[in-house]
């Protein structure tokens, strides 16, 4: 059900987004750290609302369809903060595209396997990749304005967090590439149920 703490963590990924924005829009040092906060609490309900959902045996369709999505709105919604707010140095825009690529990469794989009834599983590299990414978009949220507001201003927290983000790029490399070949396991396969029209933009 919607309404199930875990699926109800989930939406909160969803509903952080447009707090974020606003936060990020004043170009304030204490809406800097805030915008890192919300992120970061947005971040760990990733963990939690599968957990919580295994344990209280409450996984459904709507949590398994909504969990990727919102994942994948709080991460580009902070990469298109960062790159438009220019928080982002010209090197740290590489990993941001190659981040936003390969989301878009797996999505269609995922659709495509779906009509075949082939599962795409979640690798522990991936997990990994996951937490170096929401760590890195966390950091630079708070950015080098936010680490002076907690007398931090010693700490390069911006490169910090574009080398984090240089790791997630590179773990989001391989894992990409090990879910593409996934799906060229299976290309040419007849789908198991009638195709779909395909969605309208």
């Amino acid at each position: 059900m919607p309404t199930d703490l875990p699926n109800l963590l989930t939406l909160s990924r969803i509903a952080a987004i447009p707090v974020l924005v606003a936060l990020v829009a004043l170009r304030d040092p204490w809406a800097d750290f805030a915008a890192c906060v919300v992120f970061s609490a947005a971040a760990i309900t990733d963990y939690f609302d599968g957990k919580l959902a295994r344990e209280r045996q409450q996984t459904s369709a709507f949590g398994r369809m909504l969990d990727p999505i919102a994942d994948k709105l709080l991460v580009g919604a902070a990469l298109m903060l960062l790159a438009g707010m220019d928080r982002l140095s010209a090197l740290g825009l590489l990993p941001a595209i190659v981040i936003m690529l390969r989301e878009i990469l797996v999505s269609g794989l995922r659709e495509y396997l779906a009509g075949l009834s082939v599962g795409l599983p979640v690798t522990k590299l991936a997990k990994w990749k996951t937490g170096f990414q929401m760590g890195a978009l966390g950091t630079l949220l708070a950015g080098d304005t936010a680490a002076q507001v907690l007398h931090l201003s010693v700490l390069p927290v911006s490169v910090i967090g574009e080398l984090m983000l240089w790791t997630a790029a590179a773990l989001t490399m391989i894992t990409g590439w090990d879910y593409l070949q996934a799906g060229l396991r299976h290309a040419g396969r007849a789908p198991s149920t009638p195709p779909r029209e395909p969605a309208r933009s």
